[in-house]
């Protein structure tokens, strides 16, 4: 490289490049470190620049990997990397622009080296090029430096301490960036790493101590989303794309990591990546849910999940108890305000699914809150938009919902706030709807969409859990929303009513040719009879126990009764449908007795009075039998 590197298609015959991968060792006290470092590079703008860049200098790397062991080049590129972090801090303070120019690109080449060595190499090989060194004959001493542990304590000090300034903000994304890098050893096996050298540095030795104080800068780093300075301030020139080389390396490691870490089924559609703002941020955010998703070692937790799990509102005066560890505090309000403000990206809805998870303080702290619009309007925003949104997002934001719901107080609150014209949601002019009927709405349409689509069970599945989570407190619900209820039910008894007409067919066929093998009808018809079962338990239990408050149901409910008629004497229904039943005799004979051609308003009034006079004992309480979507739905929360 040097300074007089500027194109990709230069690194190949690159002088520096050729020295520091051939037969030569370089002592970390060579001037040479100081012409290597000197380069301005153009970073890579697209994933296509990058893959230009990996072929360009793909014989440079082999070359490395080849003659490293004899001269241990890697090893002093990180001894002289370390030894200008030591003075970082000062460098900071003093303006040093050459200096931490030149750190910076001694970290970028570490990390690209870093990428290629994980790749093609198996853990054990890999820290054996960090840990080899020059000896002389007759040495055979075995106390090596252990470079790749001093290199990671490095980069936690550096994120840590480190000041935020306009000429240290790229090294601190780079840093960030080149420990998701190294994190990515598990992209390259199959099993689960319960015994990698992450384990091996991160949970135990001098690493350890950093846990609590790197988890909370990340946090921080998420809740400031600290844009890049304007050009002109860095100590090399600002790309179009407002984050370095390492950044693009390590987002491409960070993509495939995501898909380890989170659920699928939805669908396979991949969502273009917004224009980051904040690239410090977004790694920081990165970094942070990796270090969360690692396993347990063998023979201790993972401290940065416990961390995670355990810190506190800033506001909170009360002791952390002896026995947990790593335990720190966060101002709450910026955090919920960060959470809220970037649920466009997946990686953020996945930081708020794992903290209302994990962390019983921040869900007490949220499920307090008295704005939770400004949370689920954008996580139910995510849901409406299911065509556009990968299936880790879906899943993520409904499972959120599916952890909100579990709360009484949640179900009942949000009824009491309303919304008015909701831009986003198109099917229908909602000039004013409480929060409660806008998710129902949201959520009967993720269904319909699945029915018709991606026919995933366990979407569905979790989609009904979270109704049946609701059905007890709706309140007051939307005309329009009681409709959809109602639809949703028609729908099923159509699709239920269509594959029995093909099993009887079917069946018909089967008595004349033995040959002809029968389609498994049976099980379909069990799938769809298993959801209208919720269906129907879901109105049930809203109608025991809340019907004085949602005439809009009723009256929906007596518009399409017709609908209910085959289920009253179906054995599988026969039980659900009591109180249904008794509930449409009950308004359909007082709406008899008021006469034919009744408007809108005095059936809803004739419907209001009726409440008032059923007895309220008439009406049998059930327990909502969702057991199994309960148990379906838990598996999803628990991360199984």
């Amino acid at each position: 490289m040097g300074s007089n590197s500027s194109r990709i298609g230069d690194l190949p015959k690159n002088e520096y490049l050729k020295k520091l991968s051939g037969t030569e060792s370089v002592s970390e006290n060579d001037p040479f470190w100081n012409q290597l470092l000197s380069f301005s590079f153009p970073a890579p703008t697209s994933s296509t620049e990058l893959k230009l860049l990996e072929e360009a200098t793909i014989s440079v790397w082999r070359s490395l990997v080849e003659n490293n062991p004899r001269t241990g080049n890697l090893g002093a590129l990180i001894k002289v990397f370390l030894s200008r972090t030591k003075e970082l801090k000062l460098s900071a303070e003093c303006q040093n622009h050459i200096f931490i120019w030149q750190t910076h690109n001694a970290l970028f080449i570490i990390c690209c080296l870093l990428k290629v060595f994980i790749c093609q190499m198996s853990e054990e090989e890999l820290q054996l090029h960090f840990t080899y060194e020059e000896k002389s004959p007759g040495n055979y001493s075995s106390d090596s430096e252990d470079l790749l542990e001093e290199l990671l304590c490095c980069l936690m000090q550096l994120i840590t301490d480190i000041p935020l300034l306009d000429i240290t903000y790229e090294i601190s994304v780079e840093a960030i960036s080149t420990m998701v890098v190294f994190l990515s050893c598990q992209l390259f096996h199959k099993e689960v790493l319960r015994q990698s050298i992450s384990h091996k540095y991160l949970m135990r030795g001098p690493c350890l101590p950093y846990t609590s104080k790197l988890v909370k800068t990340l946090l921080y780093n998420f809740i400031r989303q600290e844009k890049p300075p304007p050009p002109g301030t860095h100590v090399f020139p600002q790309q179009s794309d407002g984050g370095g080389l390492l950044y693009g390396l390590a987002s491409g490691v960070a993509t495939g990591l995501w898909t380890v870490f989170t659920l699928g089924g939805v669908g396979s559609k991949a969502t273009a990546s917004p224009e980051l703002s904040s690239p410090l941020a977004n790694q920081s955010l990165l970094l942070l849910l990796v270090l969360a998703n690692l396993t347990d070692a063998s023979d201790a937790p993972n401290p940065y999940r416990q961390a995670i799990m355990s810190f506190k509102n800033t506001q909170d005066s009360s002791p952390f108890p002896s026995s947990i560890p790593h335990a720190f505090q966060i101002n709450f309000n910026s955090l919920y305000t960060a959470l809220c403000e970037q649920q466009t990206s997946d990686q953020a809805t996945l930081l708020l699914y794992t903290l209302l998870h994990q962390n019983s303080n921040i869900r007490t702290y949220m499920l307090a809150r008295t704005d939770m619009e400004n949370l689920v309007l954008p996580i139910l925003e995510i849901l409406y938009h299911v065509e556009e949104r990968n299936s880790h997002h879906v899943y993520m934001a409904l499972i959120i919902l599916l952890i909100l719901t579990e709360d009484d107080g949640f179900n009942r609150s949000i009824h009491e706030v309303i919304l008015k014209n909701i831009t986003w949601y198109s099917e229908r002019v909602l000039t004013e709807i409480s929060l409660g009927s806008l998710l129902i709405l949201v959520v009967i349409r993720t269904i319909q969409y699945n029915m018709t689509r991606t026919r995933d069970k366990y979407l569905h599945t979790n989609c009904l859990a979270a109704l049946a989570n609701m059905s007890a407190q709706f309140r007051s619900l939307h005309q329009y929303a009681a409709q959809r209820i109602i639809s949703l039910f028609s729908l099923l008894s159509k699709k239920h009513n269509k594959v029995l007409e093909q099993a009887t067919q079917s069946l018909r066929g089967s008595l004349s040719s033995n040959d002809v093998p029968l389609p498994d009808y049976a099980q379909d018809l069990n799938v769809i009879e298993e959801v209208i079962r919720m269906m129907l338990e879901i109105i049930n239990s809203c109608l025991t126990n809340s019907l004085h408050h949602n005439p809009n149901l009723v009256y929906a409910l007596l518009y399409k009764r017709d609908l209910f008629e085959q289920f009253r004497t179906h054995p599988s229904f026969q039980d659900i449908m009591q109180n249904i039943d008794l509930v449409i005799t009950f308004f359909s004979s007082r709406l008899l007795q008021a006469g034919a051609e009744l408007s809108v308003e005095r059936v809803l009034e004739i419907i209001k009075q009726g409440v008032i006079a059923l007895p309220k004992d008439r009406l049998k309480v059930r327990k909502l039998m969702y057991s199994e979507v309960k148990k379906l739905s838990q598996g999803h929360t628990t991360g199984k």
